[in-house]
């Protein structure tokens, strides 16, 4: 055991060099994912002691409604960066232009479609009124257009400048948020206006601290390339929205099938577990790039991902289930009574998460995005059907319980599926190493 554990030291070093993009920019992604999970947490923790339930659970629903607009907005360009820029030297500006305007544009479109049939169909809209219905639309369309821009950045390897990105968009709306309980704004209207505020001072921030660095990411829209990678667009597009849109709607879900009260405690817990799956989510990301970089390292550089992601995952879903409660008491009080110990197995679901992102990347290494987002979106149809049929039957303890159910089964057939492709990825390893090595020549007597 001890000279295994030898082994395993001697050769960190070695091991930490083959992956050092891979650690730079995910620990660029995880430092940025981090500060902005520690703003997060103080965000929704003064806005839950400032606001009402009610406020809360309205405008939590809305931006898990905005976030995905902003995903069907994106429409699959922005993960299309991630893998193309590296491919495309020189050119990778004209592509990220074209793939912002096409995202916000739509983003738009889907964002005033969605509160026009809010106001036709339902009596009691969360949207109150056309100044929250402004915020709104124009939330869906900057969010879309940041969804892509981060997406250019980290496909450049440029993760450090997404971080302070990130930083700063967290610090700015943490500010806004306690300018506005200090004035006693207690809205949605005041929530969705750190958001957008938040966004755009964001991007102004990072181009003055990086002397043009957000406006070099730009140039002029290459419609041409795009249009000539459409094909992979729309299979990055599908399976983006069947993995993410299942997550990102759980809180509208919930204010709809139970009650704005619920949903603040339950949105409350949502997004510390959702902040938590930043980290597998970000290490996945990045794999993609690196190992479009240098394939050779696929399989050691998956193993190292997925390992890391599991570890932390499971440390997150133990800390969930053992204080649950007190985590909800830290931003209100009445959160623990209004959802018991309904959630308390939640972090559970961060092991299947884990497993599905790594499963999505393998899936764009081997440009196979729409064959794999037909399995994807019947899983997200499990998920939500599964906590649909939860809440009917069980209430929140339902909900959570058939969203665990679900992403497991899912879990654990990306689980399998990654397996076999390290196998694969072994013995083809083994096949380079052989056909590498130099043939002996033959001694004569």
């Amino acid at each position: 055991m001890l000279a295994l554990a030898w082994t395993f030291i001697a050769r960190l070093p070695r091991t930490l060099r083959k992956s050092a993009i891979l650690f730079t920019n995910s620990g660029a992604l995880a430092i940025g994912t981090i500060a902005s999970a520690g703003l997060g947490f103080v965000y929704w923790w003064l806005a839950a002691r400032m606001f009402p339930p009610e406020v809360i659970g309205n405008a939590s629903g809305l931006l898990s409604v905005m976030g995905l607009i902003a995903l069907l907005g994106e429409a699959g360009v922005g993960t299309l960066l991630i893998g193309e820029i590296v491919r495309h030297p020189g050119q990778g500006a004209g592509l990220a232009a074209a793939a912002a305007c096409i995202a916000a544009t739509l983003a738009l479109g889907l964002a005033l479609l969605f509160v026009i049939a809010e106001g036709q169909l339902s009596s009691a809209s969360p949207i109150g009124g056309w100044s929250e219905a402004c915020l709104f639309v124009l939330g869906c369309s900057l969010t879309a257009l940041s969804f892509v821009l981060e997406q250019a950045l980290v496909g450049s390897l440029r993760s450090g400048a997404r971080m302070v990105r990130q930083v700063l968009f967290s610090t700015l709306k943490l500010m806004l948020i306690a300018a506005a309980a200090t004035a006693g704004l207690a809205s949605n209207a005041a929530i969705l206006l750190t958001w957008v505020v938040g966004l755009l001072a964001s991007w102004i921030g990072l181009d003055l601290l990086t002397r043009g660095g957000a406006r070099s990411l730009v140039g002029a829209p290459d419609f041409g390339l795009l249009h000539a990678l459409r094909g992979k667009v729309l299979g990055h597009y599908a399976l983006d929205v069947s993995v993410q849109a299942p997550a990102i709607i759980m809180p509208y879900l919930v204010l709809v099938l139970l009650s704005p009260t619920i949903n603040a405690a339950f949105a409350t817990l949502w997004m510390l577990v959702s902040m938590a799956a930043l980290i597998p989510a970000a290490l996945a990301t990045v794999l993609f790039p690196v190992v479009r970089a240098n394939s050779r390292q696929f399989g050691h550089d998956l193993l190292v991902s997925l390992t890391a992601s599991l570890l932390f995952s499971l440390v997150c879903a133990v800390v969930v289930f053992a204080y649950s409660r007190q985590l909800l008491a830290l931003f209100n009080p009445a959160y623990p009574e209004i959802a018991g110990s309904s959630m308390r197995l939640l972090g559970f679901s961060l092991l299947g998460l884990t497993l599905k992102f790594h499963g999505c990347t393998l899936a764009r290494l081997g440009d196979k995005m729409r064959k794999a987002s037909v399995w994807f979106a019947l899983g997200g149809l499990l998920d939500i059907g599964f906590a649909v049929a939860g809440a009917k039957l069980g209430g929140l303890q339902g909900l959570v319980l058939g969203w665990i159910l679900a992403v497991s089964i899912e879990g654990t057939c990306a689980a399998l599926v990654l397996a076999f492709a390290t196998k694969l990825d072994s013995a083809a390893g083994s096949v380079r190493e052989g056909m590498a090595r130099p043939k002996k020549t033959p001694i004569t007597v």
